[in-house]
């Protein structure tokens, strides 16, 4: 994998385990979860908010996750943990109503699956 590697999850505040929290951060070591809020500020419009950055987050991980695009790997049941960083309330957007961000660590992920490496060729 070119780059930083990042996760995406959902999580559920109650039993019904709707996964209406998306949960997204960087799982690659030594990258703080800054970084992808600095990836929304830089894509998204000039003078745009936290919450249309928060909706382009969600949105990519979305994506990511629903067209397979630039997936590592995917664990039905994978247990991670998240270092508080930024919230955001995305009212219903994607299906989600709150995004989690901050440094993402999952278990059953090995250090290749994680690792960032530099392309071999440049533009």
């Amino acid at each position: 994998m070119f780059g930083t590697v990042f996760g995406y999850a959902t999580h559920s505040l109650d039993g019904r385990n709707l996964g209406e929290v998306a949960v997204v951060g960087p799982v690659t070591p030594g990258v703080e979860w800054g970084r992808l809020w600095q990836m929304a500020r830089t894509m998204c419009r000039p003078h745009t908010g936290d919450d249309e950055r928060a909706r382009w987050i969600t949105a990519q991980a979305n994506r990511s996750f629903i067209c397979g695009s630039d997936v590592v790997v995917r664990f039905p049941q994978g247990t991670w943990k998240l270092a508080r960083g930024k919230r955001a309330d995305l009212g219903g957007y994607c299906n989600r109503d709150h995004l989690w961000t901050g440094a993402l660590t999952v278990e059953e992920a090995t250090p290749d699956q994680i690792a960032a490496y530099a392309p071999i060729y440049t533009a």
